[in-house]
């Protein structure tokens, strides 16, 4: 069974760094993309950024402050976040479109909490 497992996430300081990281766990042929997507409390699930081929993609919000970056031989991406606001606050979720037996699907993962407050 393929499954995302993320780790990271905790409570910052206004300024502060933290980084995220999500593995893929289970058998797979390929991985066509992954990324975070994040939700604040009261607002929709967005993009934060995400990475297929040799792209990448961030929020406006985020870029300059965020590095997302892949590990292809451990199928692990991370999320460096830098410079965090308050507005940063939110469940952050690891999202991939992977290649398996089945096909292709999408996966998240469970989700983890960054907290940006003094």
């Amino acid at each position: 069974q393929v499954q995302l497992v993320e780790s990271g996430g905790g409570l910052v300081q206004p300024g502060g760094s933290l980084s995220l990281s999500c593995a893929v766990s289970g058998s797979i042929f390929s991985i066509n993309a992954m990324g975070w997507y994040r939700q604040a409390p009261g607002k929709q699930r967005e993009l934060a950024a995400i990475t297929s081929g040799g792209s990448t993609v961030y929020a406006d919000s985020l870029k300059g402050r965020f590095t997302i970056s892949r590990d292809n031989t451990k199928n692990t991406v991370y999320l460096q976040m830098n410079s965090l606001k308050p507005e940063d606050t939110a469940v952050y979720y690891c999202y991939a479109l992977l290649r398996t037996l089945m096909g292709d699907n999408k996966y998240w993962g469970q989700g983890t909490q960054v907290t940006v407050s003094s």
